[in-house]
């Protein structure tokens, strides 16, 4: 479960037969705070790479920008391929199985 910031426009696109699939960079933030020792830990922000599959992602197609707070419940899954050079990278990323939009609606993001 994840509560966050969309970082910038989503990506959507359409792959084998018309199932649209979307793409949302969004942003978790750990607030900072100070141990008993007054050591201050600084606010953190955690960024995720969100997958959302046909009727959730027709969604944010049509009504997820940049700024918008979201919710989403999802799985972790983890993938590996080999980049040009032929190094094997890792990519995480959360597959959304449920999404509410917790941005007020009419409201304008920063």
């Amino acid at each position: 479960m994840l509560i966050g910031n969309v970082g910038k426009e989503p990506e959507v696109r359409y792959v084998d037969a018309g199932v649209c699939v979307a793409s949302v960079r969004l942003a978790t933030k750990e607030r900072g705070y100070t141990l008993q020792n007054g050591t201050e830990v600084p606010e953190r922000t955690e960024w995720h790479n969100v997958v959302l599959w046909r009727k959730l992602a027709e969604v944010v197609e049509k009504y997820v920008h940049t700024g918008d707070k979201l919710f989403i419940e999802g799985q972790i899954h983890t993938r590996s391929y080999d980049d040009q050079n032929g190094i094997k990278r890792y990519v995480t990323e959360i597959w959304a199985e449920s999404m509410e939009m917790l941005t007020p609606k009419g409201q304008t993001n920063p």
